[in-house]
């Protein structure tokens, strides 16, 4: 199927497009986004409506090709998808270890969608539950909620409308191993959408404000949000089970920590923080686990 629109864009620096994306994609299944090593399917809603995008690339270039009512508006939006626009100059990696991973991993940038509804959605999911629970969620509810995506690929399917997520009912939510807080969460806020969207054009800091203003998003919520639809290269995910450990292991050697110590070690590079996240698990730099993993909710048996 021809595209309803394209464009070629020749990015001045390196750029590794999985590990740039990866972020904005929920789990290996993830209905409205495919992503291998240089290449791209996503599908979203924009103002003009649905669309979808491909991306490759090729001999130094991304090829860009979009379809659907919103094919004009993705491709706009491309190189801050991509963190084209991304500035680094400020980062000093000062490490040893960090600059290694720096020079390594250097096509990592800082991308941004634009889509804060479309990014809360997924997180309000990931919420206090295994990210396999919240993803198999997420792969249920777009299956029973979305619609199949414009474009060649019959399989992607775009994210359901803030006005359906506003209305489903949460019976509807508990067959889908969503509980009541989260279901919850996730209604008032769909219903609340405009709000949401304005944070594209706030300050950082008044955006995180707007964010945490909607009951049930907290400081994890709103930086998890942040990393993916407004590309803030400082998002710290407080809260996060696994993530205190992980850093305080990379950048001190301690297998367990706590978010005040996490953020006294990523303190030297404030501005930058995410940068240094991102850098850490692309490196693999995971602490050891101890005792048992998190376990399954089946919600929905309940």
């Amino acid at each position: 199927m021809e595209a309803s629109a394209t464009r070629v864009l020749r990015p001045h620096a390196e750029l590794d497009l999985a590990r740039t994306l990866g972020p904005m994609r929920r789990g290996g299944l993830d209905p409205c986004l495919r992503l291998w090593a240089g290449e791209c399917w996503r599908a979203t809603r924009t103002l003009d409506g649905p669309a979808t995008l491909h991306l490759r690339q090729v001999a130094g270039e991304v090829r860009a090709e979009a379809w659907g009512p919103g094919a004009s508006r993705v491709l706009d939006a491309v190189p801050a998808l991509i963190g084209l626009d991304d500035d680094a100059a400020a980062f000093e990696p000062a490490r040893p270890m960090l600059r290694d991973l720096a020079r390594r991993f250097g096509g990592i940038r800082m991308g941004r969608t634009g889509a804060v509804a479309e990014a809360v959605a997924p997180t309000v999911l990931e919420q206090k539950v295994t990210s396999g629970d919240a993803h198999r969620s997420w792969w249920l509810l777009v299956r029973r909620l979305g619609e199949r995506a414009p474009g060649p690929d019959a399989g992607l399917l775009v994210p359901p409308s803030p006005s359906a997520l506003a209305a489903t009912p949460s019976w509807v939510f508990h067959r889908l191993n969503v509980e009541g807080r989260r279901a919850d969460t996730l209604t008032r806020a769909m219903a609340r959408a405009p709000r949401l969207e304005e944070t594209t054009a706030m300050a950082i800091g008044d955006a995180y404000a707007r964010l945490q203003a909607f009951p049930g998003i907290g400081p994890w919520t709103a930086a998890e949000v942040a990393l993916v639809a407004l590309g803030d290269p400082d998002a710290v995910s407080v809260g996060d089970f696994h993530l205190r450990h992980s850093v305080c292991w990379a950048l001190a050697g301690e297998p367990r920590g706590t978010d005040e110590r996490m953020l006294e070690l990523l303190e030297p590079w404030r501005g930058h923080r995410a940068r240094v996240i991102r850098l850490l698990a692309a490196g693999g730099l995971h602490a050891p686990r101890r005792g048992p993993r998190m376990s399954h909710m089946a919600i929905a048996r309940l």
